[in-house]
């Protein structure tokens, strides 16, 4: 029966129609969860997965996120952040446009808003981000945030936002490069601008990479993690995996056998470094699939 119902989710998944929901995923580097509101569930980041309002985002080390909104732009974690999603919605406006909105607040972690990624603008948007401390309203945009134990930052890249914070009050950012740090137990700083290699160093937090172990739309590689005859033994594996924030699946084949799963890998470089990341988990005999 769980064997039934892990295939079903699976279908269901790769069923659904593209880009549905108001924020979709993208890409994964596992490991990464998302917590449902109201439930105990905490559930392995997946790719095609529709994200839903108040749901709250958790990456581990090593992780990246990459989420697809409905209107084209693209939301991007690093690792060891937390996201949490609210007024999360898809609306039609008094146009035939669709309108959506959305509230992200970075709880801890780095991030990166860009809007017209993976498509032309789509539908209209009202996008609020908070970075712990630093309220950012964007227009049409290229933001990137961080909040750690230290302090939040808020960095321009390109566009306009309009920042609030408890100390400064609301100022407007339209100068490219233009950057805001509030530390934890001090006043905030002046706005001041990011030079080129630290801006590079701050993108590269929030990027996906290659060989990285990720799983992406449209990946044609798999990683076997186990195979079994045993669908006990393979029902073990399976939870370990999803438990440790991998979206593993379960495919019954010939000869009744199990295998365990990691589908969605773009590249023989990430399938490779998925295998690294699966046998770190005890997976001793994971290898990439055919």
């Amino acid at each position: 029966m769980r064997i039934r119902t892990a295939l079903m989710v699976l279908l269901a998944l790769l069923a659904a129609p593209a880009f549905a929901a108001a924020l979709t995923v993208e890409g994964v580097a596992s490991p990464a969860w998302v917590e449902r509101a109201g439930t105990a569930e905490r559930v392995p980041l997946q790719v095609g997965m529709a994200l839903e309002d108040k749901d709250r985002i958790q990456t581990g080390r090593g992780s990246r996120a990459l989420l697809r909104m409905a209107d084209g732009s693209a939301v991007k974690l690093g690792e060891d952040a937390v996201l949490a999603l609210d007024d999360l919605s898809e609306k039609q406006g008094d146009r035939a446009r669709k309108i959506v909105t959305a509230s992200l607040d970075v709880v801890r972690g780095a991030f990166r808003f860009t809007t017209g990624v993976f498509a032309k603008r789509q539908a209209d948007r009202n996008v609020r981000i908070r970075v712990a401390t630093v309220t950012a309203g964007i227009r049409g945009t290229d933001l990137w945030g961080k909040s750690d134990a230290k302090r939040d930052i808020v960095c321009l890249i390109e566009g306009r936002i309009s920042v609030n914070h408890a100390q400064t009050g609301e100022f407007t950012m339209s100068d490219p490069l233009a950057f805001f740090i509030a530390p934890r137990n001090a006043q905030p700083l002046p706005v001041g601008t990011v030079d080129s290699k630290q801006l590079a160093q701050w993108a590269a937090e929030t990027e996906l990479g290659t060989a990285s172990g990720r799983a992406q739309r449209g990946g044609k590689f798999n990683v076997v993690a186990s195979v079994s005859a045993d669908q006990q033994a393979a029902l073990r594996d399976y939870d370990t995996l999803r438990r440790a924030g991998f979206p593993a699946v379960i495919q019954p084949v010939k000869s009744a056998e199990y295998r365990v799963r990691i589908v969605n890998v773009p590249s023989q470089n990430d399938a490779q470094a998925m295998v690294e990341k699966l046998k770190a988990l005890g997976m001793a005999g994971a290898a990439i699939g055919k």
